[in-house]
Formats: structure tokens, sequence, C-alpha cells
């Protein structure tokens, strides 16, 4: 009507269907379509398409009367099939929330891995947001933890750190370490266990979580090696996913030149990672000894990967991770009925700007089911828990069983075992899995439990 002050603008409104459960994935796309966060942000390109252009007469009201010639046909926008299982969504999100709430922790993030593909099947983090409500929207609730978060793992990198010993030739699972007395030196340094475990085989040191054992393990090897096996299982880079502001972690080569730094990151101190990353060189030892891509989308003809271990030494590593699932290792919680698993809890002392703090802590478990033919691969990552558990196997460990238990029945794999919490069980006595505190000078454990 060319009326001055009145004027037409186009506006787009998104449903999503499956709401704060995925928004972290999805991300969403603002009032002109464009990408803002997650999957929308990242193929914004892909799924927009293109306007077509056309060359036309128009009359001296401006109106088109006539087309002359096409200059560009429009292109429709390109669909997206995620790698996400729905069920698996909901059933990972509603475990982590639950649990978040139950210890009363700052944060959480879960991610679920198959272990053939490299496709991710579900992320979940807390907190979360509700995409169909803007106003609900604060600062950090978009950001997708599991992915651009690092932490340092603790003790789920001691079983990466035997890998590396067992490749190297010289160790095998059955031989013996000498703890004793519990404590060593290390350039001016001590390393402590909880208690005095004398002598343990290699798997002993993973059941029993002996920090003094895995740091004499370490030390054994030639630097280049230890390091190697951490660089070849991706951390320091981030996973290639695409996904917006993925975090590459960090890995120091400072190690290769520096006996405790050496030790120090032999059970999960002075490097960081995303869960994403853990989750992937977990999903290693799962596969035989493959690292895999990790993907977003469906992967119609899934990648072999690159071999990083031998399938002996995989076999080995999960084997010996089911001792700490037994009925007397730290992770006897992760069980999953009729079902063998293999994983590693973590306890975690939180660095801060004042050093590493006394009474904050990161709960953590990474697993894999069934244990001797992995399907899945699932870390959990709880930041603070403030209800007075805090050791990875008393709340991480519970949300892995909950959301494994209920996968292995939505993807029908069937049981290879009837009382799986009793194939491997230690009985020289009770396994130990503590934080440690002050990695810099004094390497000391907090509470009797878990040894980071």
């Amino acid at each position: 009507m060319n009326i001055k002050g009145i004027a037409l603008q186009n506006e787009y409104h998104r449903y999503y269907p499956a709401g704060e459960v995925a928004a972290h994935i999805i991300g969403f796309a603002d009032i002109d379509d464009k990408g803002q966060e997650g999957i929308e942000l990242a193929y914004d390109e892909w799924l927009k398409g293109e306007p077509g252009r056309k060359q036309v007469i128009r009359d001296r009201y401006g109106r088109a009367v006539d087309d002359v010639k096409r200059i560009s046909s429009s292109e429709p926008g390109k669909p997206i099939r995620l790698s996400m299982d729905k069920r698996l969504q909901y059933l990972t999100y509603r475990t982590l929330k639950a649990a978040v709430l139950k210890h009363n922790a700052v944060a959480g993030s879960a991610v679920v891995l198959d272990v053939d593909s490299g496709e991710i099947l579900a992320i979940a983090n807390q907190p979360s947001f509700n995409v169909n409500d803007r106003s609900q929207l604060r600062p950090g609730s978009t950001r997708n933890r599991a992915v651009t978060d690092v932490f340092e793992p603790g003790s789920t990198m001691k079983p990466l750190t035997v890998a590396a010993a067992l490749e190297s030739g010289r160790w095998r699972d059955f031989y013996k370490v000498e703890t004793g007395p519990g404590y060593m030196q290390v350039m001016g340094n001590t390393i402590r266990d909880t208690h005095n475990y004398g002598d343990l085989d290699v798997a002993g040191v993973i059941m029993k979580s002996s920090n003094v054992g895995i740091s004499k393990i370490a030390l054994s090897l030639d630097a280049e090696q230890q390091w190697r096996m951490y660089q070849k299982l991706g951390f320091g880079t981030d996973t290639g996913s695409g996904f917006p502001g993925e975090a590459a972690g960090r890995l120091s080569d400072n190690a290769l030149n520096n006996d405790f730094e050496r030790a120090t990151l032999s059970f999960g101190y002075g490097v960081s990672v995303t869960s994403l990353q853990l989750a992937r060189a977990y999903a290693a030892i799962a596969s035989g000894g493959y690292l895999k891509p990790v993907s977003f989308l469906n992967q119609e003809n899934p990648p072999q990967g690159e071999r990083i271990m031998s399938a002996e030494t995989a076999a080995a590593v999960r084997k010996m991770m089911q001792r700490v699932v037994s009925l007397k290792g730290t992770g006897k919680q992760a069980k999953v009925a009729n079902y063998s698993v293999a994983g590693k809890t973590g306890t975690v002392h939180k660095f801060t700007a004042g050093g590493y703090a006394e009474d904050r802590y990161l709960s953590i478990f990474t697993g894999m089911v069934p244990a001797e033919d992995p399907r899945l691969v699932m870390v959990v990552m709880i930041d603070e828990p403030r209800n007075g558990e805090y050791f990875g196997g008393e709340v991480s460990a519970p949300v892995f069983s909950k959301v494994m238990a209920g996968a292995m029945r939505l993807l029908d794999v069937p049981p290879d075992s009837v009382e799986a919490g009793r194939l491997v069980l230690d009985t020289r006595g009770k396994g130990a899995d503590q934080p440690e505190a002050k990695v810099s000078r004094q390497l000391k454990p907090a509470a009797d439990g878990e040894n980071t």
C-alpha cells in the first residue's frame, strides 16, 4: 500500500521437539534462520540452501510482468541425519540430570559412543536449557561441555599408560611391580598411595589404582614411548568432529625431559581432555586397537580407523579393567546385570586459581559394555559433587550402570554373562582409587577410597 512507516519483514521460528534433552547437540537458529549454536551453526550453509536469481521486466508500479532470463536456480536446503539415538539421548540426559541434582553438583557431562562406527549416540550436559523458551538462556548454559570443556582425567589415564607399557614389549600383565612402602620420590617430589600394597602385578596396579605402581611402569619406558601413546590416542588435538568450539585439550611435550611430569601424566595430571576425547581414546581399546573418527552424523560406511595398538594389548587392558568393576573393585557400582563390564574410576582434585582445591572434586567413570566384545563406550564426568560423596565409583559409576543397562535392552545386545559381576574377583583385599592433591609438590591421598 506504500504507506510510510509500514513494512514487511520475514522472521523465522523453529520448534525443537526434543527441547532441552538435545539442545546442546542441535543448537538453535535466530529469527533470521541463521544457526547460532550446535549442529545448526556447524551446518548452517548446508541446511539453509541458496535463493535463486532471475531478470524480470517491471511496470511503473514495480510489479514483475515478464521473466527475461534465469540468472541462477534456487537450491533447497539439504537434510542432515544425525547419529544420535533419541532413545539413548533421553535416557542419558535423564540419568545425568538426576545424578547432578542428587549430588548437588555444579555441572556434568556424559558421552555414549558406538565402538564400531565412531558415531556419537548420545551427549548430555548439565546445566541445560529449553531451546523453545529463549527466556531461559543463561551464560554458559548453551555450552556443550562434553566437547568444549577440558579437565584432568586422573586415574582414567592409567589403563592408557598400561597400554603403552604392553606395546613397548617390556611389560606383561602378570609382571610384578614393587609399590612398597607406599610412596616414592621423583625429582624431589613425593608420589603416594593410600596404602602400602607391596608387590602388585600390572593388572593389580589398575585394580588398586596405585600411583606408585603406574609411575614406576611409566618411568621404566622410554619417554617417547609413553608420550607417543597418549598422542596416538588423540590427546592434545581435537577429535575432528566439526562441532563448533571443540577444545583440543593439552598434552605438553615437557614430560619428554622431566621424569616427575612423566610420572604425573601416567595417572592423569598435567594433561587435559574433553569427555569426547576420553571416550574416543577408550573406544580404541574397545575396538581392538583402532582409533576411529567420531561423528555427530550418521555413518553409512564407517571408516576402519588407524591401528594404534595391537589387538592383544587392547584385549589385555580390557581384561584388567574388568577387575575394577568386580565385587571388590572401586567401580563395582558400574555393574550391568548379565553383561561383563570393563571400566576405570577417577576422582580428581579440581584445579583452581590457587592450585588444587582440597575439597572440590571431579568424579569420573569411563567404561565399555560388553567387556569381551564391546558395543558401547561411555564417559561420565560430574563436576564438583557437594553432598558428601565424591568418588568416581560412588557418583559417576551408577550413572554408567543405569544408562548402559537401558542401552543394552534398547539396542537388543545379547547378554554375555549370567553374573557379570563375578567374572573376576580380587581376593587380596580392598581396592583403592583415591584423589591426589598438590601434584606440583606433594602427592598425597586425601582420604581412604580412591587414588586418582
